[in-house]
């Protein structure tokens, strides 16, 4: 990574700057300019100071040629720190105690420019570095530094930015063990830890280390999981950590290397960057270089020093001496202030353009952060792949016209990157080291429930067998990895062969190193969470509770009113009694049956609407069926539809109620013992937990008493205690985890279940070392077993096939109706109910208003009241039954008229039997076919006729 612009052709630049110089060297000097000493100091042994120094020079010259006018011209006095933090010292004491400097252009490193700020700020003299990119240089807060470069914490978000982009999740960094290596740490960690990158390790290599120890570094980086390396470091030893590493095999596939821009600038600007010998690199007669981004910022610098200078006006150019003792002799001591210092510090602070290297303006001393290339490095050369801006984040082209921040992250937003093994395959950061040993991956001993993780010993081999469903789980997990995990088991147990401790001490020992990984019924939970982190669950998650079921159908008496709530019953009685009042309200008026006094017509009333529960389940009979069938008829339609509408409730109600009678008395009614968690914690019951389960704190926390909890270790040790009973020892409930809870039912599936509410958890786990880069690979191995029939498969073949037992889990089903079930039956009758009171009330007035209205206006209420209600119960005398009625009134006689349905629904039929044994049979021989009796109705209707004084029966040849 590297910082644009990268590659102006330095042909074409030095030939234009020597141009301008030779011409300057041939023009006449102004007598008029005033000269203003700015001192230089770099380390004039190095490629990059010669080509630093050459552009300042060039700087110059272009810029007074621009700028003819200008009173004030920069005349350089130049120093060699000679790659010395004292030197580099001694060179700015000289610059501004002999010489009297303004301003100085330097120094080279970020190690030198501490002790030379400290210099500027005592002397009041701005320091112009364009090289010292260290980060902790801020920390110095001197108002006299100006960094006319980046800073190195400028780019760590463009780092963290591959991070996400490639997916990596573990970085080290490798830097130099100096001020300029360790002042970007702390920004890069931060930076990288806010995109979930963990830093498990650092390696620091001294600026003196030799080759053995840079190789004895990378030996141990082998040994580290991680694989990709962050190199923030000087080119020398940059060029040595890189041929190290390529002779021992660390720049081969799935490995990843990213330096900083700092050491990208120096690498890519040198040819053959990993061969070359490093005396040959350094030379500073080696002036075949491109120019690099260096030699730009000392062009820039010098341009915005030049105009500082100009703007700070042409007098007090003197220094002033401190107030010192006489008696002082060393320089330190005797250093004057410059006059100056102020007034170039304001101009400086107020000097914006645009330079070559983009937008040229000082925020806080502070060049702003530019773009950053990123350049993949193959070989001996490199390639864009794209660049990385504050407001855009990864991008293929830049683009200045957009403003809006988008940070992008992801791997479209840059060119294929081909990785170390000349592969474009990603790699995964990380890897388990060849030469390292096994996982050790810590597994539980406990005494029951041995279905989900066993530990046995071999009598023979004496050899340790683990075995159980989580073991062949995680097996089945490593197995779906894309590349092989060296892993084996070591039980937790101490040397005697007793579990060395609980669950949550078994977690511990990864935190504490002692284990790589645990393997067993590890319950994800918060509290272990913190120092540890977990896979994503294999197994269903909750805590509930089990209790026995047992047969609650008790046969007795009044079994026959189970099969409804009390709601239904009450809400069933009050329509009968409602659908009674209806009809009589339908029929009274027009119906014989439903007249009479007040008892007789409640009785035939009520009698009519409870005999539908009857009437409403079959066809009238035929006249052969039953010698004697009666019943009320209604003869109004309105009574007609409410009483069709009701048959359909009553058929729905006495069907449903006679098959939920049938099997409560035929099937056997499961339901739990216990239903509630609050009435075990009421009544004081005894409860039961897994021996070194989380689930005590559960119950704790539900209000249980501690004395009331009874620990069990096996399936069969529960059931024991189940069958003992809370008072004599026993428990009245368990609570446990939902696997266990399946592995208990399918062993009893027909003696308990399992009663809501459940507890939320997040199931089994496996546990790694917190931040360890294996856990997402893990848990997209999980997702692929369980989602596939492997897992099912691994659950038959430890906890059965549960085909021939019934889910415990479901709640148990009832046999009861509630009115929930009817309402809307109940709804509909009610509603053609009132609908045919209304009607009949519309009818009814429109009928009698003649009578309705009183004559006597000033009649009180109470007579108006009465005269309605006799007018209501009186027959209408407008129906054609009332007219029958009438008539069989006067005839003193109750039978039907032609044509006219019978005020009475019963049916009288004469028909002697032919049974010889009955006391009617005529055996005479001259017997014959009895006939039907005929009533002479005739003789009813003619009302010119008599009434006849009896019934005259006449039968045929008799």
């Amino acid at each position: 990574m590297r910082t644009t612009p990268f590659k102006p052709v330095l042909s074409f630049l030095l030939f234009l700057c020597l141009k301008i110089l030779f011409i300057e060297m041939g023009v006449a000097q102004n007598t008029t300019s005033i000269p203003v000493n700015v001192g230089v100091a770099l380390d004039l042994g190095y490629r990059d100071a010669n080509i630093a120094l050459s552009c300042i020079n060039m700087a110059l010259s272009d810029f007074y040629a621009t700028h003819g006018g200008y009173k004030t011209r920069v005349v350089l006095a130049i120093r060699d720190s000679k790659k010395d933090v004292v030197g580099a010292a001694a060179a700015a004491l000289d610059l501004i105690k002999n010489v009297e400097v303004q301003a100085i252009l330097g120094p080279s490193t970020s190690m030198q420019a501490n002790l030379v700020i400290e210099l500027g700020e005592k002397a009041q003299v701005p320091i112009i570095s364009f090289s010292a990119t260290s980060s902790s240089l801020a920390s110095i807060r001197s108002s006299y530094f100006f960094r006319a470069t980046n800073d190195d914490s400028a780019q760590v978000k463009a780092i963290s930015a591959l991070f996400q982009a490639f997916g990596w999740r573990e970085a080290v960094p490798i830097y130099i063990d100096n001020e300029y290596g360790e002042g970007i740490i702390p920004y890069l960690t931060d930076s990288l830890q806010a995109v979930d990158v963990r830093v498990p390790y650092r390696s620091v290599i001294s600026p003196s280390a030799t080759d053995d120890q840079i190789i004895g570094e990378l030996y141990k980086l082998m040994t580290k999981q991680t694989r990709v390396f962050v190199v923030h470091m000087y080119r020398n030893l940059g060029t040595r950590l890189f041929a190290r590493a390529k002779e021992i095999g660390m720049m081969s596939k799935g490995y990843v290397w990213i330096m900083t821009d700092g050491l990208t600038i120096d690498l890519m600007s040198s040819p053959n960057p990993f061969v070359t010998d490093n005396n040959t690199r350094d030379n500073p007669n080696n002036i075949d270089a491109e120019l690099n981004i260096y030699g730009l910022w000392a062009y820039d610098a010098t341009k915005a020093l030049a105009m500082a200078v100009e703007k700070a006006g042409a007098t007090n150019f003197g220094f002033r001496k401190a107030n010192v003792s006489s008696s002082s002799s060393t320089d330190l001591g005797t250093l004057g202030i410059s006059l100056n210092g102020p007034n170039l510090l304001q101009a400086l602070s107020n000097t914006g353009f645009k330079g070559l290297t983009g937008e040229y303006h000082f925020v806080d001393r502070q060049l702003q952060p530019p773009a950053f290339q990123i350049v993949n490095v193959n070989g001996n050369g490199g390639r864009e792949i794209g660049f990385w801006t504050p407001a855009q984040g990864l991008v293929k082209q830049l683009d200045p016209g957009i403003n809006k921040p988008t940070n992008s992250t992801s791997m479209s937003g840059i060119s294929t990157a081909i990785f170390p093994g000349d592969t474009i395959v990603v790699p995964k950061g990380w890897e388990i080291p060849t030469n390292e040993k096994k996982l050790k991956i810590g597994v539980p001993l406990k005494d029951g429930f041995s279905e989900f993780v066993a530990v046995t010993t071999d009598p023979i081999s004496n050899a340790t067998k683990v075995t159980g469903y989580c073991i062949e789980v995680f097996d089945a997990v490593v197995k779906a990895l894309p590349y092989a995990l060296p892993y084996e088991y070591i039980p937790y147990v101490n040397p005697d062969g007793k579990p060395a401790g609980t669950y949550d001490d078994l977690a511990y020992q990864v935190y504490l190193k002692n284990y790589d990984a645990v393997v067993g019924d590890m319950t994800i939970v918060f509290n272990r969470s913190l120092y540890i982190d977990y896979t994503l669950p294999y197994t269903e998650s909750g805590v509930s509770m089990i209790v026995p079921i047992a047969d609650n159908n008790s046969k007795n008496a009044w079994v026959f009113m189970k099969p409804l709530t009390w709601d239904l019953w009450v809400s069933t009685f009050v329509f009968f009694v409602f659908i009674g009042f209806v009809v009589w309200v339908l029929e009274h008026r027009v119906n014989e049956d439903f007249r009479g006094s007040a008892s007789d017509q409640a009785g035939a009333s009520f009698w009519f609407s409870f005999s539908t529960m009857v009437f409403a389940q079959r066809n009238l009979p035929s006249p052969y069926e039953s010698p004697f069938f009666c019943r009320e008829r209604v003869v109004s339609n309105l009574a007609r539809a409410v009483v069709i509408i009701w048959f359909f409730v009553v058929l729905v109600l006495t069907q449903s109620y006679t098959a939920s009678l049938t099997s409560l008395l035929t099937v056997q009614q499961l339901q739990p013992t216990v239903t509630d968690v609050h009435d075990l914690i009421v009544k004081g019951e005894y409860v039961g937990y897994q021996k070194g389960s989380f689930v005590l704190g559960i119950l704790i926390g539900l209000g249980f008493d501690k004395s009331k909890l009874t620990v069990y270790n096996s399936p069969e040790e529960c059931h024991e205690l189940f069958s003992k009973g809370s008072g004599n020892g026993g428990i009245a409930a368990a609570f446990e985890e939902v696997p266990y809870m399946k592995l208990f039912l399918s062993k009893y599936c027909s003696k308990y279940t399992m009663i809501d509410p459940t507890f939320k958890t997040a199931g089994f786990g496996f546990v790694f070392p917190k931040g360890s880069s294996i856990v997402p690979d893990i848990s997209r191995a999980i997702l692929n077993v369980t989602e596939g029939d492997q897992m099912k498969q691994i659950e038959d073949a430890w906890f059965g096939k549960r085909g021939s037992c019934p889910d415990s889990s479901s709640s148990v089903s009832s046999n009861i109706l509630s009115l929930k079930s009817f309402w809307g039956l109940f709804l509909i009758a009610g509603l053609a109910a009132f609908l045919a009171l209304i009607i009949f009330s519309v009818i009814f007035v429109y009928r009698e208003r003649r009578d309705l209205s009183h004559s006597d206006p000033t009649a009180s209420i109470w007579d108006r009241t009465k005269n309605f209600f006799r007018v209501f119960i009186r027959r209408d005398s407008t129906s054609l039954n009332s007219r029958q009625m009438e008539l069989t009134d006067r005839n003193g006689i109750n039978l039907p008229t032609i044509g006219v349905p019978s005020p009475s629904a019963c049916s009288i039929h004469t028909q002697f039997p032919e049974d010889p044994s009955s006391t009617y049979y005529d055996s005479s021989p001259n017997r014959q076919t009895p006939q039907e009796v005929v009533i002479n109705i005739e003789q009813l209707t003619n009302q010119n006729q008599e009434r006849p004084a009896a019934l005259k029966i006449d039968h045929e040849n008799n």
